[in-house]
């Protein structure tokens, strides 16, 4: 039986556009188990779980005349193997390669007339291991009613643990005179739905997307609706088609080492290091940088829904907030201190999902969060943000795909019109792994960007080591008179996603 897209998931329907395609996802990478991997093993372990994901088997068919929103229809033609593919980087097999053809995979719309989602098997990498990466339309992953396909596949032991058996039979598609026929049906005794449909189909969709999204996830702050337009800056130009990624690799325990020394919280920390990667950048291309210039992050976040707010028995929902990195400061510690306080004040107005309850989510749930985000960044205007960051913490435990350990897990975080660059972040297992993803033509160096990054963090950990044998300034802010470390070592542990 179709269902009808809900109208936010019909807004990233229709504005899909070539240079701005509508899909999230990310590249795992693992350790050849002794047994071996291929491209059979992977189609066989995605047979075994789509039935968690049902929306995988589905396809969005348009209603005649645009009278009413899409609607999802089995996909009587569903294919596994179409969708899972096989690939090979040629030898040595470096991460580089592996980041070029994971650019040229994600820079590809996805084929509108199947199920919204592909995935890739990559082999040749060096010291034996492979890649999985995955591709998820936005319209698919709305949060409720679907997960992404990469938070089911993955297992805590190497044994596949037993399945059900999969009777799934698709149900009949409806023909064009049905899908009118219940259109004008729902115009006749829903109108409100009718109007509703009319203005996603033939409006400014990117301005209904932008209201639903507020609606839907209460996602309105008076910060956010009195922002300032963001600064000028080479991350917001017109994109093209074809981009870059270029994945960045750092430890966990640093980042706890900063916080046990600086103070704040490991996500302080991560923006820091964000902050002053961007900084260096800015300077090394012969951008003047000068004190109290800042970059104008929009931050998906989780937050808690009371019982009472939600009329059940509680949850989580997405929200979003702009911060602003002060990337004119050039003391990693007053910068770590800067972004610290702004997020406490953001905590005190809301009750922050703890970063150990977002890990132990069932299976691994950073994919689908990360889509969360990027559904959620889809609904501002580009004006209100100079670039995307997601944080999600994931386990720090081992997880398995068919007996292959999984070692890293970087997410693809999509761009939208104006934004050039966008930063996604997991840790998992003792790691914290950025994927950066840019537009080709607008930053062709994108990988002095992920350089930077890492040497941002050797600057923060450096001046962590400095601060315990001498005290840490303190800086007021010039603007506020405020302490910029206020509250930010109260906060302990609880990250924010």
């Amino acid at each position: 039986m179709s269902s009808r897209l809900s109208a936010i998931d019909a807004s990233f329907w229709f504005m899909e556009h070539p240079s701005t395609p509508m899909h999230a996802g990310g590249v795992a990478v693992f350790e050849l188990p002794a047994a071996g991997f291929d491209h059979e093993q992977l189609v066989r372990l995605v047979r075994q779980r789509i039935a968690l994901v049902p929306r995988y088997r589905q396809r969005v068919r348009e209603v005649p005349f645009g009278f009413a929103r899409p609607v999802w229809v089995d996909d009587e033609h569903f294919d596994v193997a179409f969708h899972v593919r096989r690939t090979a980087v040629a030898k040595p097999g470096s991460e580089e390669q592996l980041d070029e053809l994971v650019a040229r995979l994600m820079s590809r719309p996805l084929d509108r007339t199947r199920p919204l989602w592909e995935m890739y098997l990559i082999e040749g990498l060096a010291d034996g291991r492979f890649a999985i990466v995955t591709k998820s339309h936005q319209a698919l992953v709305d949060g409720i009613s679907a997960v992404d396909i990469a938070q089911v596949l993955l297992d805590e032991q190497p044994d596949v643990p037993g399945t059900p058996v999969d009777t799934w039979r698709a149900e009949r598609e409806p023909s064009e005179i049905e899908l009118t026929s219940q259109a004008v049906t729902e115009l006749l005794t829903r109108p409100a739905v009718a109007v509703d449909a009319a203005r996603t189909a033939i409006t400014d969709v990117s301005r209904t997307a932008g209201a639903v999204a507020e609606r839907a996830t209460g996602i309105v702050a008076a910060a956010l609706a009195i922002a300032r337009p963001s600064v000028p800056s080479p991350l917001n130009v017109s994109i093209g088609r074809h981009r870059l990624f270029r994945t960045v690799d750092l430890s966990l325990d640093d980042f706890r080492t900063v916080r046990a020394r600086l103070g704040g919280t490991v996500h302080d920390a991560m923006l820091s290091v964000i902050a002053g990667g961007l900084r260096s950048w800015l300077l090394a291309r012969g951008t003047g940088v000068q004190q109290g210039d800042r970059l104008r992050v929009l931050l998906p976040m989780s937050i808690e829904v009371p019982a009472a707010a939600s009329g059940q028995a509680g949850g989580s929902r997405v929200s979003a907030n702009v911060v602003d990195l002060p990337i004119g400061e050039a003391d990693p510690a007053v910068r770590l201190q800067q972004i610290g306080y702004q997020l406490a004040q953001l905590e005190q107005g809301g009750h922050f999902v703890a970063a150990e309850d977002i890990a132990g989510i069932a299976g691994f749930g950073p994919p689908t969060l990360h889509a969360l985000g990027a559904r959620l960044t889809s609904g501002f205007a580009s004006k209100v943000y100079n670039l995307v960051v997601t944080n999600v913490p994931g386990p720090q435990r081992p997880l398995y795909a068919a007996g292959a350990r999984m070692l890293a897990a970087y997410p693809v975080v999509p761009l939208t019109a104006n934004q050039a660059l966008s930063i996604g972040v997991t840790s998992y297992d003792g790691g914290v792994y950025l994927g950066l993803y840019a537009d080709r033509d607008a930053l062709p160096d994108v990988e002095l960007i992920a350089e930077c990054m890492r040497s941002s963090m050797d600057e923060l950990i450096s001046r962590a080591a400095a601060h315990k044998h001498a005290g840490l300034r303190v800086v007021r802010d010039a603007r506020t008179g405020m302490d910029p470390a206020a509250g930010s070592v109260s906060r302990g542990s609880r990250e924010l996603a």
